[in-house]
């Protein structure tokens, strides 16, 4: 599988919750806007535990709904952030993001 560039971190080989090796990518906004974020680089490194493991339930980002909803908000915020490094004011940032999801997960 081929790596995404990340606009989210500069270490996506370590794992975002517990600092680990990163087996996987997570995509912080999936589904049907999965593809658009892959394009924009809105991923992170997860290890197997976090992503998909057997342990609980809690433990694993897509089984967390909490989880979930905050991996939107931060790639949001990362795409915003990175739109606003790029010359935009935070007010077009947003306004953008929302033109290009569809929505806002703030």
């Amino acid at each position: 599988m081929k790596k995404i560039k990340s606009m989210v971190t500069e270490y996506p080989d370590i794992c975002c919750i517990c600092g680990r090796i990163a087996e996987a990518e997570h995509h912080l906004i999936f589904g049907n806007l999965r593809q658009l974020a892959d394009t924009d680089g809105i991923t992170v490194g997860i290890c197997h535990e976090h992503h998909t493991g057997p342990g609980r339930a809690l433990d694993r980002i897509h089984d967390n709904p909490a989880a979930e909803s905050l991996s939107k908000i931060a790639g949001q915020l990362a795409w915003e952030k990175h739109a606003v490094a790029g010359g935009m004011t935070e007010v077009d940032a947003r306004k953008a993001f929302m033109s290009r999801y569809g929505k806002s997960f703030l």
